[in-house]
């Protein structure tokens, strides 16, 4: 796989991007591809493992090491290399249903875990990824793939996210018959509403869409399954149901004050940002506009990184991100070592964005509010915050209190909401998400399954995905008493 000493006589070379100071007066995505022969260079740097934990997808340390999809990624690696784009895409797509998606926004699981980074740089893995995609959508490889054959049996899939879309290409590339229920106006779920545009282009989601409605695969919108469709009307038209709804139930704050006006979730508020901006390029006003205001961000992770670059392209005039956990180290620590997923600090394209235009990097680690700060109209002034021992717990004289007009709660989220699980009758964990055996996707209501976030909590599209492949093969099954996806 790829070629001999590639690793050696070619260096890692990302793709391009603009600098932060040109990326934030758009809504676009900002990276560019590398050239096909330039591309084919990284390819070559694919070691040829024998034993590639690249694509294991295994558990280390209570952490995923390599891809969850089992993607072969040396042998796409190679076929970069030796220029075979097309049988590449077809390789690629043989375990990946969206690696236009995955190419994007996965953390690159794989890149962890590659041989080529235990004393080096990895392989760009993701970036061969998504140039192996966007070349044959370029070259108009990838066409609609409609199935020969009809099963006859009927399957509902409620929620348009990764996992909801996953499990649908598949069981309609088996020949079921497959609608997709969405209680948005758009198809996506998560990958349309709840990843901002400059790391996911909607009309990349939009193109998936569109080729699996010319597979075959219906699509309704504006549907809130559970409220405007009932459960027993699905079960009723349908030979089985796979619920893929998201965990979309936000963890809150436990502060005096918390109905100040002035506070929002993270995904109602850069779902209203990205839908605004599809509709009208902001002219509707139909979203909370950070333009002059002092931001603080509860939450470190990557949705609260999603906020600090949102906000800054608003025109924000500060942002401060607060992190309950210490800051992680620049580099593997002992107890960390290769191919564990690396516990080290991660400066995200949001934190870059505010490094540049504030001049200083918008984190502060082990720090929680205590107390919001209002007016006479309820209106937010200001949070009060403490830090944060190494047993988390207050510590004493070190209260602070941040000007505040805006403040963004992205501390994560505690389930699914119940209101679908309580209209099938299906049973959740003390997680709030769906219930099953382990390892499997049917629910305890007969012909109710379920896949994605709900199923195994807030996770990751690569997981999504996986999730909703998974359901869909013991879908099959049910369906047809074996199965061949």
């Amino acid at each position: 796989m790829g070629q001999t000493g590639g690793f050696l006589k070619y260096d890692r070379e990302p793709n391009p991007g603009q600098t932060p100071e040109e990326r934030i007066q758009h809504w676009n995505e900002f990276h560019d591809r590398l050239p096909d022969a330039e591309r084919r260079c990284q390819g070559a740097r694919c070691m040829e493992c024998g034993v590639p934990y690249c694509q294991s997808g295994m558990v280390l340390n209570g952490m995923v090491s390599g891809c969850p999809l089992h993607n072969l990624i040396p042998e796409w690696n190679d076929l970069v290399y030796t220029g075979n784009f097309d049988l590449a895409m077809r390789r690629l797509h043989k375990t990946n249903n969206f690696p236009e998606f995955t190419g994007r926004v996965c953390p690159a699981l794989c890149e962890a875990a590659c041989t080529c980074g235990l004393n080096g740089q990895p392989v760009t893995i993701r970036e061969n990824e998504l140039g192996i995609i966007e070349d044959a959508f370029r070259d108009g490889l990838v066409q609609p793939r409609v199935p020969g054959h009809r099963t006859g049996k009927r399957v509902a899939v409620v929620g348009s996210g990764p996992a909801g879309l996953a499990c649908a290409d598949q069981l309609n590339q088996r020949g079921h018959s497959v609608t997709v229920f969405e209680r948005d106006d758009r198809p996506g779920g998560l990958l349309m509403y709840g990843i901002p545009n400059m790391k996911l282009e909607k009309q990349i989601v939009d193109r998936r869409i569109q080729l699996m409605t010319a597979e075959g695969v219906t699509f309704v919108t504006n549907t809130n399954v559970g409220k405007d469709k009932k459960a027993a009307e699905l079960l009723r038209e349908f030979d089985a149901v796979v619920l893929c709804c998201g965990a979309k139930h936000p963890r809150d704050l436990q502060v005096a004050n918390r109905d100040a006006h002035g506070v929002y979730f993270a995904v109602d508020f850069l779902s209203a940002n990205t839908k605004s901006l599809l509709d009208s390029n902001f002219a509707d006003h139909k979203y909370v506009d950070p333009k002059g205001k002092r931001v603080v961000i509860v939450g470190g992770g990557d949705t609260g990184n999603d906020c600090v670059g949102t906000c800054i392209r608003h025109g924000c005039k500060s942002v401060v991100q607060l992190e309950m956990m210490p800051k992680a180290p620049e580099t593997r620590a002992e107890n960390n070592p290769w191919p564990e997923w690396p516990r080290v600090c991660k400066t995200d394209y949001g934190q870059e964005e505010a490094i540049s235009v504030f001049g200083a990097d918008p984190r502060m680690y082990q720090t929680t509010v205590t107390e919001l700060v209002t007016d006479k109209n309820k209106k937010l002034t200001a949070v009060k915050i403490v830090s944060l021992g190494a047993d988390r717990k207050p510590v004493p004289g070190s209260e602070q209190t941040l000007d505040c007009d805006l403040l963004i709660i992205a501390a994560g989220f505690l389930g699914c909401q119940a209101y679908v699980p309580d209209a099938f009758g299906v049973a959740q964990t003390p997680r709030t998400v769906v219930q099953t055996e382990a390892g499997h996707y049917a629910t305890n209501v007969p012909r109710v399954f379920t896949a994605g976030d709900m199923h195994r909590g807030q996770s990751l599209v690569v997981w999504a995905i996986a999730e909703g492949r998974g359901a869909a093969r013991e879908v099959d099954a049910f369906l047809m008493g074996y199965t061949n996806l």
